[in-house]
């Protein structure tokens, strides 16, 4: 596992009600895109915490188990929005005792949503 593929994925345009449900975080600038748009925001964002999951997701599939991912830390710098496409990118910046170490990012239309990232993996 030198390097993982790029992995795509699109939220649908419901996704942000669902994930508010499954989390319990009923911002409204997840929730109603007039709301968003009054407080500067392009429409309705994604939660940062479902990008990271989908990050998560993306290195535990690449590695076979999703357990095999040990930790993951992120910085949250971009707002997603619905309904266009996510790539979810790793570079392996290490290897041994057990254990590779990825760096990672998520990117919308050129725009970092999660940037700085570190995933550990068992191997």
């Amino acid at each position: 596992m030198d390097e993982l593929r790029e992995v795509k994925v699109t939220p649908d345009r419901y996704l942000t009600y669902r994930y508010a449900g499954a989390s319990g975080d009923f911002n409204p600038i997840h929730l109603d895109d007039e709301f968003a748009r009054s407080v500067d925001l392009p429409s309705r964002i994604l939660h940062g915490l479902w990008t990271m999951a989908q990050v998560a997701r993306a290195h535990g599939e690449a590695a076979g188990d999703p357990l095999a991912l040990k930790s993951l830390s992120v910085q949250f710098r971009g707002l997603g929005v619905p309904e266009k496409e996510i790539t979810i990118t790793s570079k392996l910046k290490s290897k041994g005792d057990g254990e590779a170490v990825f760096a990672c990012e998520a990117v919308q239309d050129g725009n970092k949503l999660v940037r700085r990232g570190t995933a550990v993996l068992r191997i």
